[in-house]
């Protein structure tokens, strides 16, 4: 059988002539102006290629990376491919050798210097393997030109090329252009793979189904997992070129790719066969007006599928350097999986599998691993941090190491660049409690209080915050019952409602006036839904012991499947236990605590996943408080909070690393400011932050691909955050009409320690009645 070469809408750039070389038809010539010059002897072999070297990890990015130099902006097919993916990590085919079948090349053009395989030769003849009409030089420039700086870069310019002359004698000086004998073809297939190309490009066609030894040389190729890449052929037909359809063969095994043309709006180009029979293995690379060169050095905007072969079999060669374990099988499946889809949703008829897209071929598919150990690690979302730890891992080292993808593929992640942060949460409207009935209540030596909220119907118990300068009524805490039972021994029980707001509701210093600015021995630093705590207090001269224990769960938010989250939060358990005594000394309290938060699964209220350390954490604080009544209705009162936190026992979080934080408040107190009832308040405090520390994570920091040894190491992924919130509020309360009438000021930093987050700023006016 005899096949051809044939051109359409070409377009000369440098000299004054026309073209019609391009793409693969049996019905078409090849020719070229000007005359190409007669041929020469075979050039000097070159070296043979050197072996493939062990490349890094690749590093996924979320968009094509901007490839800025003039000359990958002229070589159109490389762009639309989105080629710089590859180029821009120092990935360029170097080490792979591609087999290119056709009518040669020009073996003394400066973009293929130094990498032509020695073992190119004539099929047909002792012609050597300079080109007669371009053809065959245009399509190894837009598999492999040099990156130079002069007209267009090859797709993988760094790939040997391994050309195999199969023009039939003669054929080319004839009206009708090159022939090429499908038996010479059969040869050429044959010692590429002798010579371990990864990638055979045929940028020929015919209307007749290839022979028995082609048949029969495909065969062994695939076998040998080989990639072809043939060109669909330049007639709109339904089907492509009967020659072509090789690929819907048992011979094919999977691995021969149907090379259609894209345009340059990046749909299939009027001139090209459609996907048809062969829609399954058919793939779309650009075929309009690509930049290449011909036999005799000119440059030329080339048009037809033979142009899109060679863009297809560039690609092949990428992957095959930068992911050596890949077999044929698995490149081919990969620019499948990865094309970008084009007319109906999936593989169809017109567009086949769609248009390449390397951008997306090098990113990872499906599930993905740490090297080494197979432990699950995802793109996003590897941890939620908590408040406390706010907008720590957007800035600073990295945690990078080594991930595998569904194909075995090594990937580097920085874990630092994975955290979800919580957004900074709203403190006013939670505060204010609004639409609640507050019900309090006791006799001596017992008390009660619940608030009951009443929303669409639903009844919830909620926390009660009060700002009335009146002690019975400020002993009232949402959700508790405290009781005497004993001399100078009290008890009291809360259900949502803190263990240290219990206790301070029973030596009667409950009922903050403050709506934002927190008491730090009150916030564990993360957001919390407490369930049920005990307080229990000793009294005995000046002396006070209070013993308190609290359970509840961490509200952590979802996590996330693709682009939602399931579930706004997760609850996760946690347990304090504390003991703290305080002593007056006249007119000062002197108060110290130390307590122990143990949490099941989170870490200061953060998630962490396996690669990250899972696991709970055990925190333990002491606190130092002093308050102060120097007289004339004047109140000072400051709290100091330090805190080490470490993973729990059995737990792999923190790696045995210690997280430090902090807290503290100061604040001044005024009754009778203006007279009478009123009282005024001012507190500054810095919620629970941590201060210092971080995770300690033994990663894979190496991998090799041709044993599969992993290289470990050491990496912090520290959670201090840049932010350091600063909470001012002022408070001040009088009687009215008959009730309590407040108003309240507030301004925070750097909320939820977000150092780039906008201040929050607000106030309230409330007003309350006793019924």
């Amino acid at each position: 059988m005899v096949l051809k070469a044939s051109a359409r809408h070409a377009t000369i750039l440098l000299l004054l002539a026309t073209t019609a070389c391009g793409g693969a038809t049996g019905s078409g010539t090849v020719s070229s102006t000007p005359t190409p010059p007669p041929a020469t002897p075979t050039p000097t072999p070159t070296p043979t290629p050197p072996p493939v070297t062990q490349p890094d990890p690749i590093t996924p990015t979320p968009t094509p990376p901007a490839t800025g130099t003039g000359e990958y902006q002229r070589s159109a097919g490389a762009v639309q491919a989105s080629a710089g993916t590859a180029h821009d990590r120092g990935i360029t085919g170097t080490g792979v050798v591609a087999g290119v079948i056709g009518s040669g090349i020009d073996p003394d053009s400066a973009e293929f210097a130094g990498r032509i395989s020695a073992a190119s030769l004539d099929l047909v003849g002792a012609r050597g393997i300079r080109d007669e009409d371009g053809h065959g030089t245009a399509v190894a420039g837009v598999l492999g030109a040099a990156r130079n700086d002069i007209g267009a870069l090859g797709i993988a310019y760094g790939a040997t090329l391994l050309v195999l002359r199969t023009d039939t004698a003669g054929s080319c000086a004839t009206a009708d252009g090159c022939s090429h004998n499908d038996s010479a073809i059969a040869r050429g297939i044959d010692v590429a793979v002798q010579n371990r190309a990864r990638v055979i490009n045929i940028s020929l066609g015919g209307t007749e189904s290839g022979g028995a030894a082609f048949r029969a040389a495909v065969n062994r190729a695939t076998a040998a997992g080989v990639v072809i890449v043939l060109s669909a052929g330049n007639d709109p037909t339904p089907d492509p070129d009967a020659f072509a359809l090789i690929a819907n063969g048992s011979e094919a095994r999977g691995l021969v790719v149907i090379a259609g043309a894209s345009g340059q709006d990046g749909q299939i180009a009027s001139f090209s066969a459609r996907a048809g029979s062969g829609s399954a293995h058919y793939l779309l690379a650009l075929g309009e007006r690509v930049r290449s060169v011909d036999e005799a050095g000119g440059t030329f905007l080339y048009s037809g599928t033979s142009f899109s072969a060679p863009l297809i079999s560039g690609a092949v060669a990428l992957l095959a350097q930068a992911f050596p374990n890949l077999s044929g099988q698995q490149i081919v499946d990969i620019l499948y999986a990865t094309a970008t889809d084009l007319g109906a949703g999936g593989v169809d008829a017109v567009n086949g599998r769609g248009r390449l897209n390397l951008a997306s071929a090098f990113r990872p598919i499906g599930a993905t691993a740490l090297a080494g150990s197979g432990m699950a690690v995802a793109m996003t979302d590897n941890a939620t941090l908590s408040a406390a730890m706010g907008d720590a891992g957007r800035s600073g080292a990295s945690a990078g190491a080594v991930m595998l993808d569904g194909y075995g593929r090594a990937f580097t992640i920085d874990l630092a660049r994975t955290l979800a942060h919580t957004a900074p949460e709203g403190r006013l409207y939670p505060a204010l409690a609004g639409g609640v009935r507050q019900v309090s209540g006791g006799v001596p030596g017992a008390m009660f209080a619940v608030t009951i909220a009443s929303r669409g119907g639903d009844v919830a118990v909620e926390r009660l915050t009060l700002a009335r300068n009146d002690a019975a009524a400020a002993r009232a805490t949402a959700g508790m019952v405290a009781t005497r039972i004993g001399v100078g021994m009290t008890m009291g029980l809360g259900f949502a409602q803190g263990a240290a707001s219990v206790a301070r509701a029973m030596t009667g210093q409950g009922g903050t006036p403050f709506l934002v600015a927190g008491d730090p021995r009150e916030a564990a630093g993360f957001r919390q839904r407490t369930g049920s705590s005990l307080a229990v207090r000793r009294d005995q001269g000046g002396l006070g012991v209070t013993v308190t224990a609290e359970s509840g769960d961490a509200l952590v938010l979802g996590q996330r499947t693709g682009t939602r989250r399931v579930g706004r939060y997760d609850r996760q358990g946690y347990a304090t236990v504390g003991v703290a005594i305080d002593r007056w000394f006249g007119p000062l309290l002197f108060g110290m605590g130390v307590s122990r938060l143990t949490e099941r699964a989170t870490v200061l209220g953060g998630r962490f996943t396996a690669p990250l350390g899972a696991g709970g954490a055990v925190s333990d604080f002491v606190d130092l408080s002093a308050r102060a009544a120097p007289g004339g209705g004047w109140t000072l009162a400051g709290v100091w909070r330090q805190g080490w936190t470490r993973g729990a026992a059995g737990s792999v979080a923190l790696n045995g690393a210690r997280l430090r934080t902090g807290a503290w408040s100061v604040e001044i107190g005024k009754a009778g400011l203006f007279g009478g009832t009123d009282r005024a308040g001012l507190r500054v405090a810095q919620p629970l932050r941590v201060a210092r520390g971080g995770v300690d994570l033994t990663l894979p920091v190496g991998y090799d691909y041709a044993t599969g040894a992993v290289e470990m190491g050491v990496r912090r992924l520290g959670l201090a955050p840049n932010g350091r919130e600063l909470d001012v509020e002022g408070s001040f309360g009088r009687a009215a009409l008959g009730g309590w009438m407040s108003t309240n000021l507030y301004w925070r930093r750097d909320p939820g320690n977000f150092a780039d987050g906008p201040a929050d700023v607000g106030g309230a006016v409330r007003f309350s009645v006793a019924l």
